[in-house]
């Protein structure tokens, strides 16, 4: 009863998880009353009522309650696992269009291996979408004998599977396949030139996995497939000289920790080396010149041991010819001097010197931002990414524009091909291409706001089967991050020596082996999880329930893999384990939103096990010095460095909200510039499938180059012309989208540089952005036709079909994919926030490490964005945690003067 009036309540106030339940819960009571009527079926009984089931206009709701009481038996046949009712509550909401809320340990993957069979027997195809590999083969495999008992087919999808694989897996009624496989998948078939290449089904049914991981923190990073072009290795003067620039005197990092520029001082340093150098290469042209014209002037000398018909001629001759090569020589020492002139007053920024400026800029940027073991790792001789939202490797992806290059070069590994854009989609135009979606997670209602507006989906909360017991601690605060380290580490000691398994959460490769190399020296014994051995994840986090054991674990490395009590078959010590208090999780610092330390923290009491959390953290953590104004705090630590005044924690909780508001807005700047492109692409589309599927290229250039076709039609037949023209217009389609893309990537940073210096002021850089998009859009497919009539017209065309080669037209020779921040230069509330910090910080600004522990006046503390707003009219170009924070700051003010 009280759920229930919970439930209505939240549906009063309107909020993110008030969809009542009632409905739900009255159809799982006739579940229950149907289910004695199937324990009797035989399997292949069991079987046969699900076929008879099927329908192509999905399941009404007796035939619901039917399939229910069907499926929940399949799974206590197939699993050993009969599915609470709470699962059952599950499956119904997602069969209805919802994301669903179920706390860890709930059984999260049978309720939506039960929607997705829902979804197959009322005739629908499924993707489930998932946040890795691991977990989409670990659940097909699992919830295939389920699947299996309702005659539903099921399959994977993974990183390393072939394209015929793939072709055969979407086939299958339910596909598990990570939302990055789809997606770049779903970009390779918008470039093929055969129909038979393609790979992908229709999009009908997306039920998502993780669906806050999915559709919340993936979505800001667009999804891009680059085609090879050539190889882009850096010189390596550049790279030995970007690496003797020294921060905040040869360059600065701007607050965020997004971007990298020279200062005046390193742009002239770095303009005198390369002026040196340039000198020294004339100065090695001049001389090789002038050896060369000696040589010239030597060969030319006449023989001295032969008589001169005229020795006055032959004077003249021979002084005429010494000039003649003197002349060559200071000529050409002229000008090699003339060329190495300028290198004394070396411009980078000149347009000769752009390529130059841009190798330092990737240089600097690889040198500076990217780290070793968080972004990236290298082993067997390559460079891996890592997925920051996982932890783990991302396989065949990389960098563009020259970045992976340049962080090769910085690593000394040999140097891949660059490639240029060919296509990109965003999660959120690939997740509206589904004509349902439906998911679950164990953190969405503090994101319900977001799906809504984004998706356009409710989220249903399922309260667990078993009352939650785990007692989660109160964050610790340290002045710095060595006083934080140090306290994390004794009290892990502490803990560990009464024998409590531990799961340690950490943000990096980098944090996690430095945590290790600690531990170790404090004689604790612990495994290490990270995605250098993301292969092991599933054994290693499925043990952390183990008395005595320790594990520290990347991001949310082996997420989806319970951790019960006493290990994966619940026979080491399960009974010690509840008597300890259960599986401890300790975090090593606050994530950039609450919801991830919530998905942290719910590692702990499974199904009503005893549990406990704690995090650590400190006033010189990232998610602190970036997003935080907390200059002019003077705090008072004990003497462990550990702090509990109300102001610095303030600062710290600020921190966490000013960082989830600006990921929201990143998400919503994404998204905004990519609705007109994806807008712009559905048209392109729907002409590349003309041609693709029909032989709208042949009438067009058979308008446009009559003769010509007509004539190759008499020479090779009209089959071998169809097919020639076909793949002639398809490739000027993508050449034009291609070059399309190029110029929206550079358009959309001169938009935001134009914002920056004060370029708009009445408009926004959206609206520029849009006009000038629709402006180059125009004529693109015009234009893609008249270059394929001219190239028709010139193209060798045999009976063997086009040579793509020799007609100007050939595809990439290989292809690959990436993820991007797809806004170089930050959200607008990332640089209001700047602006904001920069406004107020003092000119001596105390660093964390400096603050000395002294009594200090609460009024000398800035609260939060104190005076902020005096600097800023644009508000309403803030986020909405900075807009209450700025109105918050104007009321006190307000409040005291009054």
């Amino acid at each position: 009863m009280a759920l229930k009036i919970a439930s209505r309540f939240r549906r009063l106030l309107q909020r993110p998880g008030s969809i009542d339940l009632g409905p739900y819960e009255r159809l799982t009571q006739l579940v229950g009353e149907a289910e004695e009527s199937v324990q009797s079926l035989t399997d292949e009984e069991l079987t046969e009522a699900a076929t008879e089931l099927r329908t192509t206009g999905g399941l009404h709701e007796d035939e619901q309650i039917e399939f229910l009481a069907l499926a929940r038996e399949a799974g206590q046949r197939a699993l050993g696992e009969r599915a609470f009712d709470g699962q059952v509550v599950g499956a119904l909401a997602m069969l209805q269009g919802r994301v669903v809320e179920m706390a860890t340990g709930e059984g999260k993957t049978l309720a939506g291996a039960i929607a997705a069979a829902g979804y197959a027997i009322g005739g629908r195809k499924v993707h489930v979408l998932a946040v890795n590999d691991y977990l989409a083969k670990r659940d097909a495999e699992w919830m295939g004998p389920v699947y299996e008992l309702l005659g539903v087919t099921v399959s994977h999808v993974g990183q390393v599977s072939t394209p015929e694989e793939r072709r055969e897996a979407y086939q299958a009624e339910v596909c598990y396949v990570p939302v990055n496989e789809i997606g770049f998948d779903v970009l390779r078939d918008r470039l093929v030139t055969k129909v038979d290449d393609r790979v992908t089904v229709d999009a009908d049914v997306a039920l998502v996995d993780e669906a806050d991981s999915v559709l919340i923190d993936e979505a800001r990073v667009p999804m891009v497939l680059a085609g090879a072009t050539r190889s882009e290795a850096l010189d390596d003067d550049v790279v030995q000289l970007v690496r003797t620039l020294r921060a905040g005197v040869d360059y600065e990092i701007d607050g965020d920790g997004r971007t990298v520029a020279l200062t005046d001082r390193g742009t002239d340093k770095v303009e005198n080396a390369l002026g040196a150098a340039a000198e020294a290469a004339a100065a090695e042209a001049a001389a090789e010149a002038e050896a060369e014209a000696a040589e010239v002037a030597a060969v030319d000398e006449p023989a001295t041991d032969e008589p001169a018909a005229d020795d006055s001629v032959t004077d003249e001759s021979a002084t005429d010819d010494a000039a003649t090569a003197d002349s060559e020589t200071d000529e050409a020492t002229d000008e090699v001097t003339e060329e190495a002139e300028p290198a004394a007053e070396f411009n980078l920024y000149a347009d000769e010197n752009l390529d130059r400026l841009t190798q330092i800029n990737v240089a600097l940027h690889a040198e500076v931002l990217l780290r070793r073991d968080v972004d990236y790792l290298v082993r067997d001789g390559r460079v891996s990414l890592i997925n920051n939202n996982r932890g783990r490797v991302a396989k065949l992806q990389r960098w563009p524009d020259g970045l992976q290059a340049a962080v090769e070069a910085k690593e000394a590994v040999p140097v891949s091909d660059s490639g240029e854009v060919l296509d990109s989609i965003t999660v959120q135009a690939l997740v509206k291409r589904y004509k349902t979606l439906c998911g679950m997670t164990g953190t969405a209602v503090v994101v319900g706001e977001s799906l809504q507006e984004f998706y356009e989906v409710d989220v249903a909360v399922v309260p667990p089967n078993t009352p939650n017991v785990r007692k989660d601690d109160p964050d610790r605060l340290y002045l710095t991050v060595e006083q934080k380290n140090e306290a994390l580490v004794k009290h892990i000691g502490v803990v560990h020596e009464s024998g409590r398994p531990i799961l340690i959460g950490t943000h990096s490769v980098e944090e996690s082996e430095q945590l290790s190399d600690k531990l170790e020296a404090a004689e604790i014994e612990h495994v290490v999880l990270n995605a250098k051995n993301d292969a092991e994840e599933a054994a290693i986090i499925a043990e952390a329930g183990v008395p005595g054991t320790v594990t520290v674990s990347t991001q949310m490395a082996g997420r989806g893999t319970d951790i019960r009590l006493g290990g994966r078959d619940e026979t080491h010590d399960k009974e010690k384990a509840i008597e300890l208090g259960g599986l401890y999780v300790i975090g090593t610092g606050l994530h950039a939103s609450r919801r991830l330390d919530d998905q942290l923290r719910g590692r702990a009491g499974r199904q009503g096990d005893p549990g406990g959390t704690l995090f650590f953290a400190s006033l010189a953590d990232e998610l602190v010095t970036r997003y935080s104004v907390s200059s002019g705090l003077r705090p008072h630590p004990d003497d462990t460095g550990r702090l509990t005044d109300r102001k610095s924690i303030g600062v710290l909780e600020h921190a966490q909200r000013v960082a989830d508001g600006a990921n929201a807005e990143l998400h919503r700047t994404t998204w905004q510039y990519n609705r007109l492109t994806g807008q712009q692409r559905a048209i392109l589309l729907e002409t590349r499938e003309k041609v693709l599927t029909d032989d709208l290229a042949a009438t067009e250039l058979a308008e446009r180059a009559k003769e010509r076709y007509d004539e190759l039609v008499d020479e090779v037949g009209e089959d071998v012309v169809k097919a020639a023209a076909r793949r002639i217009a398809l490739g000027h389609l993508d050449r034009r989208w291609t070059d399309h893309l190029a110029y929206l990537a550079d358009l959309r940073e001169g938009i935001h540089l134009r914002s920056l210096a004060g370029g708009i002021v009445h408009l926004k850089p959206i609206d520029e952005f849009n006009k000038s998009a629709i402006a180059s859009f125009d004529t693109l497919i015009e234009d893609a036709w008249k270059d394929a009539a001219d190239t028709f017209g010139t193209a060798e065309i045999t009976s063997d079909g086009l040579d793509e080669e020799a007609s100007g037209i050939p595809r990439p020779t290989a292809t690959w994919t990436y993820l991007v921040n797809d806004n170089p230069f930050g959200t607008e509330a990332d640089r209001i926030l700047g602006r904001l910090r920069n406004a107020i910080k003092p000119e001596s600004a105390a660093e964390p490490e400096e603050i000395l522990a002294e009594e200090f006046d609460e009024d000398d503390l800035p609260e939060e964005l104190r005076d902020a707003d005096d600097d800023s009219d644009d508000d309403e170009d803030l986020p909405e945690e900075l807009r209450e924070a700025a109105d918050d700051s104007a009321d006190e003010k307000s409040d005291k003067k009054d």
